[in-house]
Order: C-alpha cells, then sequence, then structure tokens
C-alpha cells in the first residue's frame, strides 16, 4: 500500500503512518514536510478534529484567528467546526504530524487524489484542480467546508462531485489516485 505522496506544485510530502481502516485506534495519522512559504488555505471540517504536533523546525497554524506559533514537541488543536489552516512562514522545511480523529477514509483518498492531480499536472500554480469538479470532489469526499463567502460556492461544488459519479468521470480520472 503507498504510504508516501509528494506534491510538486506545493513542495511538500506526505507519509501516512495509518490509515483509518488499520488495526488499533480509529485514527489517520499523517506525516507532513512543509516548504518555507508553504501551507494551506482556511477551511474547516464537520466531522473530525485536527490534532497537530510539531516535530522539526516551526510551525504555524491559524485556528479560529489566532495564530499558533508551535516549536518540536509543542501540539495544537483545530476541533471541528473551527477554521483553521497550518503554514511554515520560516526559512526552512518543517516537519509535523496531524492526527485525524477520527480516522477519515475521504480525506485520506482526497490527498491520494490531489497529490495525483498535482504530479500529474492537472492543478494550477496555485495548487487548484484544473476541472471544477475535481475541485468539487476533492471538497466533498475530505469533509472540507470553506468559510466566507466561498461557502456559497459549497453547494454547487458538492453537485458537481455527484454528477460526475453518476456519470462515471470520478471512476475514469479520479478514483485510480486512490487504488492502493
Amino acid at each position: 500500500m503507498k504510504r508516501l505522496f509528494e506534491n510538486p506544485l506545493i513542495g511538500d510530502r506526505i507519509f501516512f503512518k495509518k490509515f483509518a481502516h488499520e488495526p488499533g485506534e480509529a485514527v489517520t495519522i499523517i506525516d507532513v514536510a512543509l516548504k518555507p512559504g508553504g501551507g494551506n488555505g482556511l477551511h474547516f471540517h464537520e466531522t473530525f478534529d485536527e490534532h497537530f504536533e510539531c516535530l522539526e523546525g516551526e510551525l504555524s497554524l491559524e485556528v479560529n484567528k489566532r495564530v499558533i506559533v508551535l516549536q518540536p514537541g509543542e501540539t495544537a488543536t483545530a476541533p471541528r467546526r473551527a477554521v483553521h489552516r497550518f503554514f511554515n512562514q520560516s526559512n526552512s522545511y518543517n516537519r509535523f504530524r496531524v492526527t485525524i480523529s477520527p480516522g477519515h477514509p475521504g480525506f485520506e483518498n482526497t490527498l491520494k487524489i490531489a497529490y495525483g492531480l498535482a504530479s500529474d499536472g492537472l492543478m494550477n500554480a496555485q495548487g487548484r484542480p484544473r476541472k471544477f469538479w475535481h475541485l468539487g470532489t476533492i471538497v466533498a469526499l475530505s469533509d472540507t467546508h470553506l468559510p466566507g463567502v466561498f461557502r456559497l460556492l459549497q453547494p454547487l461544488l458538492r453537485y458537481s462531485a455527484r454528477r460526475a459519479h453518476a456519470d462515471g468521470r470520478f471512476a475514469r480520472e479520479l478514483q485510480p489516485y486512490t487504488a492502493d
């Protein structure tokens, strides 16, 4: 089973230490190496918490408009429904671990799809899928919700994902990225 994924657009690597379906506690554990200036945009999840632990370097989190800077060994949590993001504002790579509780296979597949699309040149320079329904599928599978004005796009994004599943585009174009 493939565990290491790289995203050439945003310059990070992820390693799945534990998938939700594996024995033991029902969590997803991912180690991330993030380049300077890297990170993700503000979002939130309805069904799981994200626990962050800085392993190396410095990790910045924004949780509900509050910026937290973690050093190695320090932890912070983005509870479900908290608007959050992570980023690296230092001059060197950092490494951190994120534990998703409870584990979320859809989120795991979203990462596999997003990193696969990036590796195949199917994302733009900002790291967003070139096809709207690809973005819709990523948002829908991962239980990711966008805050603010972007929230108005959520129904359209989810509709595009449902249509792609129904007409077979998901099976043809995206499901192969999730195969082990």
